[in-house]
């Protein structure tokens, strides 16, 4: 299941391993495993992605990292196939992401012998490049009918859905709040016309899919493999740069 309808679906980047991702689900779809489950299993693989770089095997930690990247993808997928969207799952997926993002970078820090500095300045790089492709993303699948359970303004604690307890709930909000909060007043700051402009075109989303998890774990993959692991940091906060340019790009298409 898409989260966009099929007419207004783009060409996503970095969601390369949504098929994949598909068939994770399904084949999951009348067991008892959950959306969570396979969250925890994405943690699991970028764990193991640490690991392995670690010990030197950059194959095999670029190959964890895009499983990584492909079974985030599929818990979302598993929740909408069995109709249970939670909070719970939405906020600890975000929640990990995050931290599993920081301790990538600081693994790389450790193999390249580079700056603490510059690695927790690239975290916040990576960070605000994919609020702004979340930002975009979640403000069309809100108003064109797709998956809704991020929303746009997370400006409160929400009800707890279904079987989830609010108290799980409010627990993993505040940490998303604490992790990204910043990150998501920046770019509302910076393009709040975008909740309610015009329709964003699909080669526009397609540039700012860039910024997507997928599409950065494909590329500290392909940094490593390549004997490249000390371009990783430099590259993220370099191409922080592309966020002025794609709100400015997206202002100027709709006026």
């Amino acid at each position: 299941m898409s989260k966009l309808p099929k007419e207004h679906r783009f060409l996503d980047l970095s969601d390369y391993g949504r098929p994949i991702a598909i068939a994770i689900a399904k084949s999951l779809q009348h067991t008892s495993f959950t959306p969570v489950g396979v969250t925890i299993l994405f943690i699991i693989s970028g764990l193991a992605a640490i690991y392995s770089i670690l010990q030197g095997w950059y194959w095999t930690g670029a190959g964890f990292l895009i499983l990584k990247s492909i079974l985030d993808a599929a818990d979302g997928e598993l929740a909408r196939i069995k109709q249970t969207p939670s909070h719970t799952g939405r906020y600890l997926d975000s929640v990990a992401d995050i931290t599993l993002n920081l301790l990538f970078l600081l693994t790389t820090r450790h193999i390249t012998d580079g700056s603490y500095l510059w690695t927790i300045l690239a975290w916040a790089a990576i960070q605000l490049q994919g609020t702004l492709y979340n930002y975009y993303y979640v403000i069309l699948r809100n108003r064109l009918q797709g998956d809704t359970t991020s929303r746009v303004f997370e400006s409160e604690r929400p009800l707890a859905l279904g079987s989830e307890r609010q108290i799980t709930v409010n627990i993993l909000y505040g940490l998303y709040t604490l992790l990204y909060g910043i990150y998501d007043k920046i770019i509302y700051a910076l393009d709040r016309p975008a909740a309610s402009d015009p329709l964003f075109p699909r080669w526009l989303m397609t540039g700012v899919s860039t910024f997507g998890l997928g599409f950065q774990l494909l590329i500290m993959g392909v940094f490593l493999v390549m004997g490249l692991a000390e371009y990783i940091i430099p590259f993220f906060l370099w191409y922080t740069v592309m966020v002025p340019v794609f709100i400015i790009i997206r202002r100027w298409v709709v006026r």
